[in-house]
């Protein structure tokens, strides 16, 4: 049976990472994430998931374009014992809250 994964809006995910209480995963695809993603992020396409690979250190919000992706991440990392929560609405969210949306070289970033 897979474990029950919690919710998160843009905005409490956002005033988590600022603190460093959260980690933010982000399991878009190569494209979306150099486009623009949350500062400090991690980037791990779905795809690509490794669950041992994820830190530990820090409750996980797993992050995508629309919060499907990242649901199905989550559920994935939650059988594999991580403490993980979903972020409803995902990078569409985060940008329509006017939350800052960056590039790897730190230019403004933008969410398709």
């Amino acid at each position: 049976m897979t474990p029950a994964v919690g919710e998160v809006t843009a905005v409490d995910a956002a005033r988590a990472a600022t603190d460093d209480s959260v980690l933010l995963l982000d399991v878009r695809e190569d494209d979306e994430w150099a486009a623009g993603h949350a500062p400090g992020a991690l980037h791990m396409p779905l795809s690509a998931l490794d669950a041992a690979a994820v830190p530990s250190d820090r409750p996980v919000v797993a992050v995508c374009r629309s919060g499907n992706r990242s649901g199905q991440a989550a559920a994935v990392l939650a059988v594999a014992g991580v403490d993980v929560v979903n972020m409803t609405g995902g990078m569409k969210a985060w940008s329509q809250a006017g939350l800052p949306v960056v590039t790897d070289d730190g230019r403004q970033g933008e969410i398709a």
